[in-house]
């Protein structure tokens, strides 16, 4: 059973920086590629729905959504067992509630449902 554990969320300004992580337990996570994802406050929504962020393949590929390019990072610890997000310059439209999620797939898809694991997520809240 492949679990995923969230942290780093908290209140920064615009403009500032914070890392999120996410630990993944259970089976090696060699085997998986991760992806972020985020919805925003208030608004529970379906995984099929959430926002895809940035995922990091099996062979460390990375690859991001779009508009958060330049912005957005991630990056794998496969000794650790953690996927990090380092988000910069954050806006107050970056506020909301960031998920890991698994998938054993070589590479990450950009689609929700793709990803078997998610974990509970961690709150991110940017102040103007």
């Amino acid at each position: 059973q492949v679990q995923l554990v969230e942290s780093g969320g908290g209140l920064v300004q615009a403009g500032g920086s914070l890392q999120l992580s996410c630990v993944h337990s259970g089976r090696t996570m060699r085997a998986y590629s991760l992806a972020w994802f985020r919805q925003p406050p208030g608004q529970e929504r379906e995984i099929s729905e959430r926002e895809f962020v940035g995922g990091v393949g099996r062979d460390s590929s990375t690859f991001y959504a779009d508009s958060l390019k330049g912005r957005f990072s991630i990056a794998r610890d496969n000794f650790k067992s953690t996927v990090y997000l380092q988000m910069d310059d954050l806006k107050p439209e970056d506020t909301g509630v960031y998920y890991c999620a698994a998938t054993q797939s070589a590479g990450p898809s950009q689609t929700g449902t793709a990803f078997r694991w998610w974990g509970q997520g961690t709150q991110v809240t940017v102040s103007s």
